[in-house]
């Protein structure tokens, strides 16, 4: 039997510029992001299911539709009807790019609402994945149905990895964010932040204030991203600062998604966190020369292999 795994949250219809007025629509969310990038490097016979809430209409249909030409399903997630997914542009300067979003009644923010249908989508798993994103789109009571869920996860051995993902438009104020995510680090082995976010939301100083900070929460494994800087890998041993690869990016969409995806997906192959660490560096510098958000599984695929 293979690796099994679930990642939470959102996948939302993407509308990217060709150029003009003209746009290409795709399906992306940083947790599906993060969750195909472990679909391309984890073997044919892993499970990787995505784990929320679709609507009925025919962009949701679609979208379950492409998730299942790509091996990647649905678990139990609900079909809501009368539901629809959200939906953001990509608008870049550069390769820096920025978003524009319709995502208020999106179905996802559904997710949480079948309690039994939740925890049995995250039974049994390798892994779970969720972020701060998953946590921004729910109710205060749909947040306490997830946490459960993943309590009960992990509880029976799955391992529970978080990127804190601060966006703040997404949260009512920062200290609701920070009690969220305080509850996320009591529930999880890995974490996954981004050092500017956190500098953004907590004031941290330094990248291993950040590290210290979810360590003090009783995180063992934590990889501290900065964009193209070096990343800081902290455990049992301490910090060590990891380099990225340089590259001439053309688009900086899901750079951290898939450097998230590619590092689960190297540990849960057995790698050390500093061989999961450059291999991911690898990865996230190849998929900032496509654009869009999903790279194809080739271009993942060989970067991970290099």
């Amino acid at each position: 039997m293979g690796l099994s795994v679930a990642s939470i949250g959102e996948c939302m219809l993407e509308l990217s510029g060709s150029g003009g007025d003209a746009w290409r629509m795709g399906f992306a969310g940083d947790t599906f992001n993060t969750l195909w990038t472990m679909r391309a490097l984890l073997p044919e016979n892993a499970t990787t299911d995505y784990v929320s809430a679709f609507g009925d209409d025919p962009f949701s249909t679609r979208q379950r539709g492409f998730m299942a030409e790509h091996d990647i399903g649905t678990a139990k997630s609900p079909v809501i009807a009368g539901a629809r997914p959200g939906l953001y542009a990509i608008t870049l300067s550069g390769a820096e790019r920025s978003f524009t979003y319709w995502r208020s009644d999106a179905a996802a923010r559904q997710l949480a609402n079948d309690p039994a249908a939740l925890a049995e989508s995250l039974t049994g798993r390798a892994l779970a994945y969720f972020s701060g994103i998953t946590l921004a789109i729910l109710e205060p009571d749909a947040l306490i149905t997830l946490f459960d869920a993943l309590k009960k996860a992990r509880a029976t051995g799955t391992l529970i990895a978080f990127d804190p993902n601060y966006r703040p438009r997404l949260w009512s104020s920062e200290s609701a964010a920070r009690e969220a995510f305080a509850e996320a680090l009591t529930l999880s082995d890995i974490a996954l932040p981004t050092f500017p976010d956190e500098r953004g939301l907590y004031g941290d100083a330094s990248m291993e204030a950040t590290a210290r900070r979810m360590e003090a929460a009783g995180i063992g494994e934590i990889v501290v991203k900065d964009g193209a800087e070096p990343a800081l890998l902290f455990g049992k041993d301490g910090g060590r600062l990891l380099p990225a690869v340089p590259t001439e990016a053309i688009d900086t969409t899901a750079a951290g998604d898939s450097f998230n995806g590619s590092y689960l997906a190297a540990r849960l192959l057995g790698d050390e966190p500093e061989t999961a660490v450059m291999r991911a560096h690898r990865v996230a510098s190849a998929v900032v020369r496509v654009r869009g958000a999903l790279a194809p599984f080739e271009v993942l695929r060989s970067a991970f292999a290099e």
